[in-house]
């Protein structure tokens, strides 16, 4: 039984255990992102993050402990002089493991560990997306986005509405009583033709008779000449 004995065997001896964690946390202190299986990230957390603690103090002591475990002579020279200036007052939490979904070919879940100070966005991996299922047909769905977009055009033809409105609204009121004007005008002129046309037909009627006698009276003194 493996009562009180945490970390997970990789699949390895102890000495195969050994050697593959200090490769992998040589290539994290080199490269400061590396992608791995998820089991084998979390298996390198607390075996590197106890290391870049010691960096912080550069002595002969700190030194051999670190070169211990990593049996890297490059790995220690960078850790030492590089990221201890970058890790800085960190307390803690130096690195961040990431899912990035199953391996094709094997399905092994992937995963990436990376050193906090050299990337501080976290990447999108999508992991935030639903995971499509065959339970139910999704109608659900389709009705909720039918109301929306009934919702959504009721509210189109209700800003319309209110910009007609505005729109009539702010039409000046010249415009519609110049016709109003303009035929009032024209009733003026007609009623003033007539008017005149009036007082021209009195006047002629008038000097119709006048002209009459003057005709009758013309005759009678040819008649007593001719007579």
């Amino acid at each position: 039984m493996r009562h009180r004995k945490k970390g997970a065997k990789l699949g390895r001896t102890k000495a195969h255990r050994k050697a593959t964690l200090a490769s992998l946390g040589s290539a994290l202190i080199e490269h400061k992102r590396i992608t791995t299986t998820l089991p084998k990230a979390k298996a390198l957390r607390p075996f590197v993050e106890p290391l870049i603690t010691r960096a912080k103090v550069d002595s002969t002591h700190n030194r051999r402990q670190v070169f211990r475990h990593l049996r890297n002579k490059d790995a220690v020279d960078h850790l030492f002089f590089d990221v201890a200036e970058v890790v800085g007052d960190r307390p803690g939490g130096y690195t961040r493991v990431i899912k990035l979904g199953r391996r094709e070919g094997d399905g092994a879940e992937m995963a990436m560990i990376e050193l906090v100070d050299y990337n501080d966005v976290k990447p999108d991996t999508g992991s935030s997306r639903r995971s499509k299922t065959r339970r139910g047909s999704g109608k659900g769905r389709r009705r909720k986005k039918q109301k929306e977009e009934v919702e959504a055009s009721d509210a189109t033809q209700e800003e319309v509405a209110d910009q007609e409105e505005a729109t009539v609204a702010a039409e000046p009121t010249e415009e519609v009583e110049a016709p109003e004007a303009e035929a009032s005008d024209i009733q003026e002129e007609v009623a003033a033709e007539a008017a005149e046309e009036q007082t021209e037909v009195a006047e002629a009627s008038e000097e119709q008779p006048e002209a009459s006698d003057e005709e009758t009276k013309t005759e009678d003194e040819e008649k007593k000449k001719h007579s």
